[in-house]
């Protein structure tokens, strides 16, 4: 690992620290606990002083036990974690834990210090708490906040149970429950409904739905207290209902949003805004508490209009609020296309605000705007939207951007790293690698860091797995010097046609590696298999690996089957669609193989989710219709296919009926048939999301698992890939 570590004595300080353990950081006792019950009898925690203001932790054993000296809980949690990752090789993740006992307990001869690089070390985007956390109760919950504290995190966006706020300031605006509820977006929607982009969608949420979010985040907020950890809450930045300029008030329409989705109103400057402002914070109190410190909202996001209001006085007010609810509090803006304005930071006490990077990936805006016109800023990733499946992310450029930021003469805004994908249960690398550069000192080189991430993450080392992660770095995980948001789609998720260009709006078919150079990665990646079978995270990889591979495989298949549609050959049409459809099915039925890759495990926690039948059905439409069409009821909408997935039954009972329908049509039309009424597929996508069926898993064997597999990394040509004769 390229920390920076430093052996120092082990002084009579430590010891008499040692003593009192047993009160200190019980917190991370009790993660210890609940993850790693193995090393519960061999640790203790110790208190220290910051150094110059930044956490630390120290780690030494003594008689088989570990100490882990820490200047917070937080740096406690993080010192578990690099002792985990480090000395046990051990981790937890999104996509598989890792956390088997260690045959023997490794040992910390002398003491090792870690100090952070980074104040902040954040976690979440608002569009996290619906493409993976729409439906998570407390189980998962607990598990994503144990994964943070490991790894760190101080600073987490917790929007969650927000209904009930909006709930109680309504009431008091009078509003009925039934306009209430035509304002509250459905349990898969309300990130876009907080950002202001849409009202109701997905609705009406339940009476039962809106104490279920209160409920589960008052515990939320509390393991984050619990773990040091802070969370950004949603602030009041103007947004309300449409429907409020029927109560006489004042409003700045928005229009419309992407899809044809109508915006919630912002309120004119006027005394009405700081009415309904501290009505809000009132009610965020009397629900969340006092002890609340960071505060989101973005002001005319994603081409908001302010029309002619001074937009400077209009986010002064929206922190001068803030600040008169909760005094000192910091005010937390995305960093995303144009936000924040320079019009909207010009009057603020910026000692009072924190903007995010959000797409550091690709932008850097942080050099380019002087520090956001001399704002504190943290740098972050999005790489996944829509929690779309693909493998991607420009590890080195993230390690460069933060080094580079720190080097600079804006290094002291610079305050930290964050992780803020669409998706989270997807490319655990990422959140790693960004999460780790929260701790060190110099610059980091991916292809030195990544060793030790692989044995943390499989357990054992492997020759065969690290080299293959060596070329998944040069291809999959490679710095590339282009823009691209998230990964690379698959086109067996789009909506067919012989001119499909993206599977979504604003994503990419484009494969900006070499996918010969990645097979040959997954080719021995998968040859490590014999001595990994006892590996979940590695089992679960190696399915992530092969898809990709088909995936990238249908992209050439594709091309060869509107070639031979637009040459008008029957023959090499009805070949080259045959193949692709064989593809389709094939893939589904690799994913089958694993539940993290399942259209089930979804849709079981938004059936569980609900406690009645209506909500159940309620729950479901939401994250049926989320990962198809994505709404609105709008045959032009531009948000189909956003959040695609490769998932096993989508696969099957989604996508490849919509391929099928495309290759019969298209086999009419090249035998001269007149199609006089062309398959809709807004509707068959409508219809479908409006099914409540959970589509159970087929359950795959091992063998034919591994028969799978080797059908996909051994094709040599069409014979082989084509499915057999029934």
């Amino acid at each position: 690992m390229n920390f920076r570590k430093s052996i120092i004595p082990f002084t009579a300080c430590l010891l008499s620290l040692t003593a009192r353990s047993q009160s200190v950081y019980q917190s991370v006792t009790e993660l210890a606990q609940r993850r790693v019950p193995w090393l519960t009898g061999h640790i203790s925690f110790s208190s220290i002083a910051k150094e110059n203001g930044k956490d630390v932790f120290v780690l030494q054993s003594k008689n088989d036990r570990l100490n882990i000296s820490a200047s917070s809980t937080n740096a406690a949690a993080k010192g578990l974690g690099y002792y985990l990752k480090n000395y046990c090789h051990r981790s937890m993740s999104h996509m598989g834990d890792n956390l088997s006992a260690v045959d023997k307990l490794p040992q910390v001869a002398e003491p090792v210090k870690i100090v952070s690089a980074a104040d902040i070390r954040f976690a979440l985007n608002y569009c996290t708490i619906n493409y993976t956390m729409s439906f998570y109760r407390w189980q998962e919950w607990e598990h994503e906040l144990d994964w943070m504290a490991l790894n760190g995190v101080n600073l987490v966006l917790a929007p969650v149970g927000e209904e009930a706020v909006w709930q109680n300031t309504l009431r008091k605006l009078g509003y009925n429950e039934k306009e209430i509820t035509q304002f509250i977006a459905g349990p898969a929607f309300s990130a876009w409904w907080l950002m202001g982009n849409l009202e109701g969608w997905g609705g009406p949420v339940t009476q039962g739905m809106i104490d279920q979010q209160a409920a589960l985040q008052k515990k939320i907020l509390a393991r984050l207290k619990a773990f040091g950890m802070q969370p950004v809450m949603q602030g009041f930045y103007g947004m309300v209902p449409t429907s409020l300029k029927n109560k006489g008030v004042n409003l700045l329409e928005q229009g419309k949003w992407a899809g044809g989705f109508q915006r919630p109103a912002f309120l004119a400057p006027d005394s009405n805004f700081k009415k309904i402002a501290g009505i809000y914070y009132e009610e965020l109190k009397k629900l969340y508490g006092n002890d609340l410190h960071y505060f989101a909202g973005d002001p005319f996001h994603e081409g908001g209009k302010s029309g002619e209001i001074n937009v400077a006085d209009y986010g002064q007010l929206v922190q001068q609020e803030m600040q008169k609810y909760f005094p000192g509090s910091t005010w937390v803006l995305q960093g995303w296309q144009n936000n924040p304005s320079s019009q909207i930071l010009s009057k603020l006490d910026k000692s009072k605000v924190l903007v995010q990077e959000l797409f550091g990936e690709n932008t850097a805006n942080w050099d380019t705007r002087k520090a956001y016109e001399g704002t504190p800023f943290i740098w972050c990733t999005v790489t996944n939207f829509g929690e779309k499946s693909g493998l991607y992310g420009k590890l080195q450029r993230f390690s460069n951007e933060v080094h580079r930021s720190h080097e600079s003469s804006f290094a002291s805004y610079m305050k930290g790293v964050g992780i803020m994908p669409e998706g989270i249960n997807n490319n655990p690398v990422v959140c790693d690698f960004v999460l780790d550069l929260g701790w060190h000192q110099e610059k980091v080189e991916s292809q030195d860091w990544i060793k030790s991430f692989v044995l943390a993450r499989y357990g054992r080392s492997n020759e065969k797995i690290q080299q293959a992660w060596e070329i998944f770095l040069q291809t999959i995980y490679s710095s590339f010097d282009r823009p691209q948001e998230g990964p690379s789609e698959s086109v067996f998720c789009a909506r067919p046609s012989t001119k499909v260009g993206s599977v979504s709006s604003w994503g990419t078919r484009k494969r900006n590696y070499d996918v010969a150079r990645f097979q040959e990665g997954v080719n021995l990646f998968v040859a490590a298999a014999p001595e990994m079978n006892n590996s979940a995270t590695y089992q679960n990889d190696k399915i992530d690996f092969a898809r990709q591979v088909l995936s990238n495989q249908g992209e050439t298949v594709y091309q060869d089957m509107i070639a031979a549609f637009e040459q008008k050959d029957i023959a090499a049409f009805s070949q080259k669609s045959a193949l692709f459809l064989s593809m389709i099915k094939l893939q589904d039925s690799l994913l089958s193989c694993n539940e993290h890759f399942q259209l089930y495990s979804w849709l079981k926690q938004a059936n569980d989710f609900g406690k009645t039948t209506a909500e159940k059905k309620l729950a479901i439409k939401n994250a049926k219709t989320q990962i198809t069409y994505w709404g609105p009821d709008n045959p032009a909408t531009d948000l189909h296919e956003y959040a695609n997935k490769e998932w096993s039954g989508l696969m099957k009972n989604f996508y490849l009926p919509r391929w099928e329908k495309f290759v019969a049509e298209s086999m009419a039309s090249l035998k001269g048939k007149n199609v006089t009424a062309p398959f809709n597929y807004f509707l068959f996508e409508q219809n479908w999301a409006n099914q409540s069926d959970l589509y159970l898993p087929i359950k795959i064997s091992k063998a034919k698992e591994n028969e799978i597999i080797g059908k996909i990394l051994n094709a040599t040509d069409d014979k082989q890939m084509a499915p057999k004769a029934q």
